[in-house]
């Protein structure tokens, strides 16, 4: 009779708790991010409730007989009770709350200085900052910013509201008091879609024109609240997948008996979302506006400055003299970088073939826009796309 042969037993699921609240697009990211993860790994089995940011932790977290914690320590209250249970955890949060965690952000340098280049490279000379200093990343994206604009010998303007936080009319009318006072054309960013969607709410009230008295970028591209907002708004597009799936990775090297420095993983955003609300050159020669307009309308198509000089009566020398001493770059630059924004777009938020990619930006082949993008960027488009999608 042969012998019976041995079952190897079932592998326990790692059991771990996720507080990230689920209210706003990058916290959803995130938990797209720890997805993604997990499905190219063991599978876990999440505890998981729906919450907003700053709630109070689960009640059933204090005698929770789990792995691992993922959270956005935000209050003092969620940080004792993830301590308290003594697991594994990374968190989320700039707060930084629990400085002996491992913690995953957005690298917020990056964030202002591709708003600060927005901005610069639409012409104005002229800026200013509507942050909330409740949160760090905001006031280090303030520092930030002033900091780009300084180094290219510009001021920059703050808002700091006077009155209490979440009073969101009597913040309104503070804020359009002040956007009209400051000189214009102004370029405006805010620390992130919520703020700028009030600034340009705040524009409407003080009969100012956006984006041509005010030019207004956020932070988080939260489509549904920038296609909202009045006029739409542009956004920086953080890479919260990236973050989740790097904090997954994080905490499964703990569980796995690793040690992992508590120290800062900073992620970088994937571009920035145009929209109508910074359409605009805030210059002075309309020859030079109607062809950069025509470059942004045009550029996947694979035009190239010929097609550009047909669009405008200047001569090529003529119009690379204005180009480049208004806006410090070339025709045939702009058209590269607006062709590159497309790329990095795509890149990041799809999974269209390399050549699709170049079809759509305008290059005829994709081993010239590798070569292209690897010269620009000192990456390859594959290379990019994986640090991008974690």
């Amino acid at each position: 009779m042969p012998a019976a042969r041995s079952r190897a037993a079932p592998v326990r699921r790692r059991q771990v708790a996720i507080l990230i609240e689920t209210s706003n697009a990058y916290a959803r990211g995130l938990l797209q991010g720890v997805v993604h993860y997990i499905r190219e790994h063991r599978p876990w089995s999440f505890h998981l409730m729906e919450q907003g940011r700053g709630d109070d932790p689960p009640p059933w977290l204090a005698g929770w007989d789990g792995d691992g914690i993922i959270a956005r320590i935000e209050t003092p209250r969620i940080a004792r009770a993830v301590v308290k249970t003594g697991l594994p955890a990374v968190d989320l949060s700039a707060a930084r709350l629990v400085p002996t965690l491992p913690w995953v952000e957005t690298d917020d340098e990056e964030i202002a200085r591709l708003a600060a280049d927005h901005l610069m490279e639409r012409g104005f000379k002229r800026f200013a900052f509507c942050g909330d200093a409740r949160f760090n990343w905001s006031q280090w994206r303030e520092a930030h910013f002033a900091a780009r604009l300084k180094a290219a010998g510009h001021a920059c303007e703050v808002f700091r509201p006077a009155g209490a936080a979440g009073d969101v009319a009597a913040e309104e009318r503070e804020l359009a008091r002040w956007l009209k006072e400051l000189p214009k054309p102004v370029g405006v960013m805010a620390c992130y879609d919520i703020r700028g969607q009030q600034a340009l709410a705040a524009c409407r009230g003080a009969g100012l024109a956006a984006p041509d008295e005010v030019a207004v970028i956020g932070v988080d591209n939260d489509t549904l609240l920038c296609e909202l907002a009045s006029p739409p708004l542009s956004s920086v597009i953080p890479n919260a997948h990236r973050a989740g799936y790097e904090a997954a990775a994080l905490l499964d090297r703990q569980m796995a008996g690793k040690r992992v420095p508590a120290v800062a993983h900073l992620i970088p955003p994937l571009g920035i979302a145009e929209r109508q609300s910074t359409d605009v050159l805030a210059v002075d020669d309309r020859d030079v506006a109607r062809a950069v307009q025509f470059i942004r309308e045009h550029a996947c198509e694979g035009i190239n400055v010929a097609d550009v000089l047909r669009a405008v009566p200047l001569s090529r020398r003529v119009l690379e003299q204005r180009f480049q001493k208004l806006l410090g770059r070339t025709p045939r630059e702009e058209v590269l970088h607006v062709r590159l924004s497309r790329v990095k777009q795509l890149l990041g938020e799809t999974d269209l073939p390399l050549y699709l990619v170049a079809e759509r930006t305008g290059f005829e082949h994709v081993e010239y826009l590798s070569v292209v993008f690897k010269r620009e960027t000192g990456r390859t488009p594959s290379g990019w796309r994986d640090e991008a999608r974690g």
